[in-house]
């Protein structure tokens, strides 16, 4: 994946440190994806409300990239492809440290297992 790849801007801002629609609703999360054209936050496809993808049908944002630490892959939601890297994007490259995964502290039932998909 190029800098010139179509979908991305490097200087979009996370639009969080959390999935936006989970922490308006008082939700939950797995992992956290972020949009790759516009910084939307949103969780994974394995989270009860998967955002992550509901923004990218509704936009049209094609291209994610991880949001969790130690991850730098991207995901072509159009191609079904996935990238062990892409371009550099506007800082910071994932959830704080300290956020724990899922998350957020607090809301995350103790069957949380059992609430994910598969």
């Amino acid at each position: 994946m190029s800098n010139t790849t179509a979908g991305v801007d490097p200087a979009a801002a996370p639009s969080g440190t959390g999935c936006a629609e989970c922490e308006a609703s008082q939700g939950w999360w797995f992992h956290l994806r972020r949009c790759a054209q516009c910084g939307h936050i949103g969780c994974c496809d394995s989270s009860p409300s998967q955002h992550a993808t509901a923004h990218f049908q509704a936009t049209g944002h094609k291209i994610l990239r991880s949001f969790e630490p130690g991850e730098e892959w991207f995901w072509d939601f159009e191609t079904q492809t996935g990238f062990d890297s892409g371009p550099e994007l506007a800082a910071p490259a994932h959830h704080p440290i300290d956020q724990p995964a899922p998350g957020p502290a607090g809301r995350v039932p103790a069957d949380w297992v059992e609430k994910l998909h598969r």
